[in-house]
């Protein structure tokens, strides 16, 4: 800290310090020094996996948007989701590191998962997704909730989305999918969000893997 005296406060670089106010005060600090040592293997590798997990989650932004975690404002739920999928969704063997499909989550709330989830493929171009509704409506379930539901399709690096696809009750959605997925695999996600409190949402299910027609 700068106390004015002979020299008094002073701004910008001067020599290796720099000069500027914080809060109300002169202060001086140290120019940053550049950092010559080449990046660890271990740096690099956690490079990867976080730029392989930001692209992967950006894309997923509107449904991670509507919460993914503790919801109390500390952390961004997008950032929630990348500390969560750089600790349980990476696979593969440096610097071949992939997703693990299975792993990946496009929510995580308080509000209850249906029952019963499944996926049946049966005609072409479409994937049809059931669910059951046996629990009563209570704090943290109603039939109004709406289905989100997430399909990946590794081989063209492409999702079909569709928040708010159908509400509970209707216990299923049928979703179209492109001409060109035929004969691709999918990964095929589920979650649920309230349509009374707009923050509540479910944990996402992972359904799993599924040939289309």
């Amino acid at each position: 800290m700068i106390r004015q005296g002979i020299l008094g406060g002073f701004s910008n670089k001067a020599g290796t310090v720099v000069g500027a106010r914080w809060r109300n005060r002169d202060v001086i600090r140290g120019l940053p020094r550049k950092n010559s040592k080449a990046a660890t293997q271990l740096q690099i590798n956690q490079r990867i996996k976080f730029g392989l997990v930001t692209a992967f989650t950006a894309r997923l932004s509107n449904f991670i948007d509507m919460g993914f975690g503790s919801g109390d404002g500390s952390t961004s739920a997008m950032n929630q989701a990348v500390a969560y999928h750089l600790e349980n969704a990476i696979t593969g063997v440096a610097p071949n590191f992939t997703i693990d499909y299975t792993k990946v989550k496009i929510n995580r709330g308080k509000l209850l998962l249906a029952n019963g989830i499944q996926v049946a493929v049966t005609t072409a171009g479409r994937i049809d997704f059931t669910w059951l509704n046996t629990v009563p409506d209570g704090k943290y379930k109603d039939a109004t909730d709406r289905a989100n539901v997430v399909v990946y399709n590794p081989v063209k690096n492409t999702f079909v989305v569709l928040p708010g696809a159908a509400a509970r009750s209707a216990l299923g959605y049928n979703l179209t999918v492109p001409p060109d997925y035929a004969g691709d695999d999918v990964h095929c996600y589920i979650s649920f969000r309230s349509t009374i409190n707009s923050k509540l949402v479910s944990y996402s299910e992972y359904i799993g893997e599924f040939t289309v027609l």
